[in-house]
Parts: C-alpha cells; structure tokens; sequence
C-alpha cells in the first residue's frame, strides 16, 4: 500500500507541475508579447518560474519564483539570476569559464 500511495503522490506533483507551468506559457504566449521586453533578470521571470518548477517541483520552485518575481521592480537593477541546479545556472558558468580563456 506504501507503493501506491507513493505513486498517488508523484502523479499529483505532476498534476500540479504540469498546471503551474501551463498558466505560465499561456501567459507567455498571450499577454507577455502584448507587453513587449521588459524583464530586468536573465532568464525571465516567466522563464525562471517553468525552469524552477520543472528542477525544483511545484512547491519549492513556486516558492523561488514567487520570491523572484518580487524582486523584479523598477528599482531593481537585475541581470543573470539563474536557477540554482538548472540549465540556465550550467549556461552561467560555462559563459564565465569561456570569459577567464
């Protein structure tokens, strides 16, 4: 019974996963290009949030997005905020190894 309550589990995580990232490419392809480019941080917040869900699971990764997307204001000056263990983390620092050369 231990199995089963297990796979019960996994299947709602990505149930969850699955309708969180949803609303985001939904806004991503809808209201987002009616806004144009206005995202202080690489990636985006959009971007980050799937990223950070699809790493770190609906829970934590909604977490991090939603901590993310409150630091993204006008006063904040931004730039490369990567997902801590994501693809967009490794692209970071292949891009700072390739500077050092």
């Amino acid at each position: 019974m231990g199995k089963g309550l297990q796979r019960i589990g996994q299947a709602s995580t990505r149930l969850v996963s699955w309708m969180m990232i949803g609303v985001v490419k939904v806004y991503q392809y809808t209201i987002s290009p009616l806004l144009g480019p206005r995202c202080r941080f690489w990636p985006s917040c959009s971007h980050y949030t799937v990223e950070a869900i699809q790493v770190h699971g609906p829970f934590n990764g909604g977490w991090m997005a939603f901590r993310r997307i409150i630091k993204c204001h006008p006063g904040s000056q931004g730039g490369m905020d990567p997902v801590p263990g994501g693809r967009s983390e490794t692209l970071c620092q292949q891009d700072q190894r390739q500077e050092k050369t």
